[in-house]
């Protein structure tokens, strides 16, 4: 056998890792006494052989003492690294994938399918953490690591600056604060111990991970914060008087109403809550009144109470609505597609010696777009009526709140971004026969949200959600004439 040693020992690396080679062929690296000697048996020297003998074993940077692997830090910093990028996978594909298979815009499913693959880049990384933090049989381990801990930085400082808008809790909050924390511990190590070194050209490398992070931040936010507004919404809505019909068998008119909508803008919407109120206008005439002023005898009729508020005519005072019919017209949790329309046809009756000289219909129709959010349609088209105390938390006693049907559902957002940073949101409508139309959204159920109302108002514009109503009106003249009265 040569006098030359064959097996060299190298000197311990950064985590007391020492390098074995025969020749200058690498054969292993060992932490320790006990793994050296796996390794010599390995390559087919004696199980006793003498590690002090230097005809078979070169030391270099170290004797056969100098083992200075600290194993439970080690491994304590690899079991860290790798729940930290395990659990930025888990929330990545939590917060991306219902926006990947479900958004209802090509922006929000981008975002989603960003972050399902920003999950799957923390997936490699943590399988690479192991190599990282084990043998490092691959160079780029580290880069890759580094890689998914600028990821997970990224995502959650953008979920916790969004969270920083309204500050409200929620159990995602206990996900991506810690993992916040946990992503700058991770940085911080892997940018002091230069993880990029054995990757060709590392400055390059750095440089161009540091600069897709940042890119993908930014577009993130982007996505994030924009709003699908270049599709305005527009309706139609149309309301309409029929001719009317005399009964032979009671002093009564049937009257047709008919009454049109249809989406004519370039977005789904959903219904909110809609309503139609036909009344009878009644009125004392004059010819000549007490105040030629028409400013004045307004103000003397409103300020009585006696006039609804905008209507003001000289020759007609005591201006009186009196409600006939109301009902919902296309009703709540319904939607209307592109270019989908809908019509009703009601019949409402009147009394041929009735006092009114005018008939009036009023329609509101409130609607959510469907590209902002997605509403529980099951349980909000679901009415609650308030005069049952087995609705519950909708009981109300008929003295404070009168005969109302509430309508309540949760919405969620198209942006799973802001789902996961705040409450649940509701869709509340409530309607009451020529009383009641209200419809709001908010993070606080029917009894609670009346106190909200900033909340409701960012909630509105956040989810697109308006009103739009139409009026008819028709003398009751014409109406008798019709009938052949």
């Amino acid at each position: 056998m040569s006098m030359r040693p064959w097996v060299v020992v190298e000197a311990p690396d950064s985590r007391g890792l020492r390098r074995v080679t025969v020749g200058s062929e690498t054969v292993g690296s060992a932490w320790s006494v006990g793994e050296l000697r796996r390794i010599l048996r390995r390559i087919g020297l004696p199980e006793d052989v003498d590690l002090e003998d230097t005809a078979f074993i070169c030391w270099r940077g170290g004797d056969s003492s100098a083992w200075p692997d600290r194993q439970w830090g080690r491994r304590a910093v690899l079991v860290l690294m790798v729940a930290g990028l395990l659990a930025s996978m888990a929330l990545s594909a939590a917060v991306g994938w219902p926006d990947a298979v479900g958004a209802l815009t090509f922006a929000q499913r981008i975002t989603g399918v960003l972050f399902v693959l920003s999950g799957l880049v923390q997936g490699v990384a943590a399988v690479m953490a192991l190599d990282h933090w084990g043998r490092r049989q691959f160079r780029i381990s580290g880069a890759v690591v580094l890689l998914g801990v600028l990821i997970a930085l990224t995502t959650d400082s953008l979920l916790l600056f969004m969270w920083l808008e309204e500050k409200e809790y929620t159990p995602y909050l206990l996900v991506f604060l810690p993992l916040w924390c946990w992503s700058l511990w991770a940085l911080v190590l892997l940018v002091r111990e230069k993880c990029w070194k054995g990757v060709p050209w590392p400055k390059r490398f750095a440089a161009g991970v540091v600069a897709t992070a940042l890119l993908t931040g930014v577009s993130l936010a982007y996505s994030t914060m924009y709003q699908p507004a270049a599709a305005p919404v527009h309706f139609s809505l149309k309301a309409k008087f029929g001719a009317s019909r005399a009964d032979r068998s009671v002093s009564f008119v049937h009257v047709p109403l008919s009454l049109y909508l249809k989406n004519t803008g370039g977005i789904p919407v959903y219904i909110v809550n809609d309503v139609y109120t036909v009344r009878g206008r009644t009125a004392t005439y004059s010819r000549f009144p007490g105040n030629d002023d028409l400013l004045t005898e307004w103000r003397d009729s409103a300020g009585g109470l006696r006039s609804p508020v905008g209507e003001a005519e000289l020759y007609v005072g005591d201006l009186r609505k009196t409600v006939i019919s109301s009902g919902h017209f296309n009703g709540p949790g319904k939607w209307l597609e592109v270019g989908q329309e809908y019509s009703l046809e009601r019949v409402f009756q009147i009394p041929t010696d009735a006092p009114y000289d005018t008939i009036t219909v009023n329609v509101q129709v409130a609607y959510m777009r469907k590209d902002r959010g997605k509403l529980n349609v099951d349980e909000f088209s679901t009415a609650h009526y308030t005069w049952q105390k087995t609705e519950g938390q909708y009981y109300c006693e008929w003295l404070g709140c009168g005969q109302q049907l509430i309508y309540s559902g949760r919405v969620r957002h198209n942006n799973n971004l802001i789902n996961v940073t705040r409450r649940p949101r509701f869709v509340t409508a409530v309607w009451s026969p020529g009383l009641w139309f209200i419809s709001s959204i908010s993070s606080l159920r029917f009894r609670e949200a009346k106190g909200a109302l900033r909340e409701e108002k960012r909630e509105l514009d956040r989810y697109g959600a308006a009103t739009i109503r139409t009026d008819a009106e028709v003398p009751v003249a014409e109406l008798l004439r019709s009938a052949g009265l």
